[in-house]
């Protein structure tokens, strides 16, 4: 037992490994400084901590603490400007937002493509105790009846859900992508779990339009995945 967990231990830190690296990577074509800044921060750090150790006369013990310090301010650093780089090379393509909803988060019931036009400007939605949100992303001006219709037959289909609408995009009204997640988790949880599922069944038996139309999660960058993950969950 002892040698399988080992085993699969070192499996796993390859592997880790491996995405570390390809996140990097993927950072450094959007963000040619991210190496720099996050070292020099690392650096700058440890050294103050270790320059107070020398003067009260504990270097030993503030040079560790020093270390984990600039361990941990590096780690968050790197993870905000990779998840900006992230959307940054997102933005703009179709599929971005289903991409944002695959991972906002546990308690979160997501279908990508509910309605779509010829155009492809096309409307996500996502079921959770906040009630049911409908992510609309395409032209501004054609999305809107779109995602209108969509929200009539919510209101028919779930009388007693509340119906939430963002539409994404940098002009006024909408919602930029990065921002989305974060406007999802702000709505206040008035269902509870029961109340969830019953909306997601409902919903489920009317069906959707794309439900036999493969769809990617999102434009992901070859390899990378998002900084932070929930994921789809039913």
């Amino acid at each position: 037992m002892a040698r399988k967990a080992t085993a699969d231990a070192e499996s796993e830190n390859p592997g880790r490994l491996k995405q570390i690296a390809l996140t990097y990577k993927m950072t450094r074509k959007a963000d040619p400084k991210v190496g720099l800044i996050v070292g020099g921060l690392g650096v700058v750090v440890f050294g103050i901590l270790l320059g107070v150790g020398f003067l009260i006369g504990h270097p030993i013990y503030l040079g560790i603490l020093g270390f984990l310090l600039a361990f941990l301010a590096m780690a968050i650093v790197f993870g905000r400007r990779a998840e900006r780089a992230a959307f940054g090379q997102m933005e703009g393509q179709p599929g971005a937002a289903a991409a944002v909803l695959q991972n906002v988060g546990r308690g979160w019931t997501t279908t990508p493509a509910v309605a779509m036009n010829r155009s492809q400007d096309v409307v996500h939605r996502a079921v959770g105790k906040a009630g049911i949100v409908l992510v609309a992303e395409g032209n501004p001006n054609r999305v809107k009846t779109l995602l209108a219709a969509e929200k009539k037959k919510m209101n028919r289909i779930v009388v007693d859900v509340p119906v939430h609408d963002i539409m994404v995009g940098n002009g006024e009204g909408q919602v930029p992508l990065k921002k989305v997640r974060t406007t999802m988790l702000k709505l206040p949880r008035v269902l509870t779990g029961a109340q969830v599922t019953s909306a997601t069944d409902r919903l489920r038996a009317m069906g959707d339009l794309m439900s036999n139309m493969p769809l990617p999660k999102g434009p992901m960058p070859k390899g990378a995945r998002m900084p932070r993950g929930g994921g789809k969950t039913g």
